[in-house]
């Protein structure tokens, strides 16, 4: 699914404009982007959590010469856990539906 397909799926069933659930869907996109970039946990009841983590430093290997070791620093990234509710839909899902 698209945000496209978002809107217009929205549009649709609410009967508002295309233009009028773009701009609500970009702007809920675009504060939820902000307050992720800026550090913040995003929690979306029944959906899931936007959080930052950080990954520590490690050492990993490179495959075209594995005798070198190479250094991983640390990094900041967004991690995203879904809620019970979607968990649990994915879960009743099997190879075969994908």
């Amino acid at each position: 699914m698209t945000k496209r397909d978002l809107v217009i799926r929205i549009s649709n069933e609410t009967k508002l404009t295309q233009q009028d659930v773009m701009q609500v869907v970009q702007r809920t996109l675009d504060h939820i982007s902000e307050a992720v970039s800026s550090g913040k946990t995003v929690e979306l009841r029944n959906f899931g959590v936007f959080e930052v983590k950080v990954r520590k430093a490690r050492i990993g290997r490179n495959p075209n010469a594995p005798e070198t070791d190479v250094k991983i620093p640390p990094r900041v990234i967004v991690k995203f856990k879904a809620g019970k509710e979607m968990r649990e839909g994915v879960q009743k899902l099997t190879p075969e539906d994908i």
